[in-house]
């Protein structure tokens, strides 16, 4: 039984934050940029407080079967909500979108490399 990686997206808006919340985030903005952001079992959060409200988490999860990447979108929007909440950060409108990869169209180099080795 082959293992297949589950990329999720929980994408949202913070809400009603606080001055005191506002400035936390400013604060810790250089660590939640886009341009470090990563897919990861524990999850990376992406935000721009300073231009818009939204935020973006990033999973990855595994799982056997096709249909494991509903259990995997749902353990990452639990994760999304629970991080949000211990902070006390309010947040509205959460979706999640998910790929399995194993489904996922393979690249120009992807499909170079295939070729080669099956020649």
């Amino acid at each position: 039984m082959s293992t297949r990686t589950f990329r999720i997206t929980v994408r949202g808006t913070f809400d009603n934050l606080t001055d005191a919340q506002r400035a936390a985030l400013l604060a810790e903005a250089a660590e939640h940029d886009v341009l470090r952001s990563a897919f990861t079992p524990e999850g990376t959060l992406t935000y721009d407080i300073a231009a818009r409200p939204a935020f973006v988490f990033r999973f990855s999860d595994t799982g056997a079967e096709e249909e494991d990447i509903l259990e995997a979108t749902e353990r990452a929007e639990a994760a999304a909500q629970a991080w949000l909440t211990e902070r006390g950060y309010g947040f509205k409108n959460l979706r999640s979108t998910a790929e399995d990869l194993s489904q996922a169209p393979m690249g120009k180099r992807q499909r170079r490399a295939a070729r080669s080795i099956g020649s």
